[in-house]
């Protein structure tokens, strides 16, 4: 990016992640772990770090402690250089109540903005499993002189009444913004293709700050980004669409370009992860030249032993597999016994799965103990009065769960 502005980044990283029930009965939504090295709240920060924003506020709200954790002790910039990623937790600044919504919660948090007086603030969500250079959206924005900018994807239109859309000119000016309408409009240039709204978004400042004010004198809005205060900069004509699929990410490859993916619900979690375990994945974290960053515990490498097997599969450091494992994710530290077998599954740190066990289409959370022969995934109409299992035939354990 040429001719940096003072930019300060705002992530969002308050909600409740019902829908991601039960890998949220403990933890904040951004902090679930993804790929087996990260937190989701990791791609964010990464794309923001990457692009040279290191003026990062994460505004946090719900179950935070891991991650407050994981942002003071992983994200730990020069502060010689002005330099900083701090978790910012609801403040009560106006009074006893907690964020109304995430327009509201950039207003309570205000007091930001007006420490660090950016030119113009760069608002992004925490949740999602993307590659992005925010720098040249930031770029477009600037060169359009709007006042605020809005991430857009490109989905079929068919599917993209699910999300939030945006109808814009061919200028790039967004003339409305719709809140998952029932008959999406689309994009200028194809009628197939609607603009979905990736919960991005660039301000600049002095509109940030008016608009929020306004919407707060409101007794009707929802206080939302989305909802209110996007759609209130749209009807005054200042808000643009920034295409996603001009977006160039150094060291990708073209079939790589433009991926993103939602990862709100258990089955998107999921599917999230599978694309990664195949050869030629759609999405690939291996990038050294934008890489997706975190701090890995202080493990061993992984080790086969007894016979142990693992195909089409990521296998993270200090665990020990002797069973066999197929189209699978194994974070740190997962013991897998002899004569076990895992597939198509996703196991977070810390799981032990016992001789002789059966682990298919399954989610098993933190510190998950799968004793000698128990079969999760295989019969799911039994899973159904253990477990949680999802909408797709997902079985999920939460956290520290003994299987029976």
């Amino acid at each position: 990016m040429t001719g940096q502005p003072n930019v300060l980044g705002i992530v969002l990283a308050g909600g409740e992640g019902k829908r991601l029930w039960p890998l949220t009965a403990d933890r904040a939504k951004p902090a679930v772990p993804f790929a087996g090295n990260y937190r989701l709240v990791d791609f964010v920060l990464s794309n923001l770090v990457n692009a040279g924003f290191v003026k990062l506020c994460v505004l946090t709200q719900y179950k935070s402690h891991s991650l407050d954790r994981h942002i003071s002790t992983t994200w730990r910039l020069s502060t010689v250089l002005g330099q900083y990623v701090t978790p910012v937790p609801a403040q009560q600044r106006l009074g006893p109540r907690w964020y109304h919504g995430s327009g509201d919660a950039i207003y309570q948090s205000l007091n930001l903005v007006n420490d660090e007086r950016p030119d113009h603030v760069v608002v992004f969500g925490a949740d999602h499993v993307y590659r992005m250079d925010p720098g040249q959206m930031v770029d477009q924005h600037v060169a359009t002189g709007a006042s605020v900018t809005v991430a857009g994807i490109r989905v079929p239109r068919v599917e993209a009444k699910a999300f939030g859309c945006i109808d814009s000119d061919a200028d790039g000016r967004i003339t409305r913004f719709l809140e998952k309408p029932a008959e999406p409009p689309h994009v200028p240039d194809d009628p197939e293709v609607s603009f979905a709204s990736m919960g991005n978004y660039v301000f600049t400042t002095e509109a940030l700050i008016d608009t929020l004010r306004a919407d707060a004198a409101d007794p009707d809005s929802a206080h939302d980004m989305g909802g209110d205060i996007i759609p209130a900069l749209v009807d005054q004509g200042r808000a643009h669409v920034y295409d996603f699929s001009r977006n160039v990410v150094p060291g990708e490859a073209e079939r790589h370009r433009g991926y993103w993916r939602d990862v709100g619900t258990i089955d998107a979690y999921y599917e999230a992860h599978m694309d990664l375990v195949s050869a030629d994945p759609v999405f690939d974290i291996y990038n050294r030249s934008w890489p997706i960053r975190t701090a890995t515990p202080p493990l061993p490498p992984a080790k086969f032993v007894a016979g142990g097997s693992a195909e089409d599969s990521m296998v993270g450091p200090g665990s020990i597999v002797s069973g066999t494992v197929h189209g699978s994710i194994v974070s740190s530290d997962v013991v897998i016994e002899s004569g076990s077998v895992v597939q198509g599954s996703v196991l977070l740190p810390g799981v032990r799965i016992g001789r002789g066990a059966v682990v298919r289409r399954a989610i098993l959370d933190k510190n998950v103990i799968v004793p000698d022969g128990a079969l999760i995934g295989v019969d799911p109409a039994t899973d159904r009065t253990r477990y949680t299992v999802s909408a797709g035939g997902v079985t999920v354990l939460g956290k520290g769960v003994t299987a029976f």
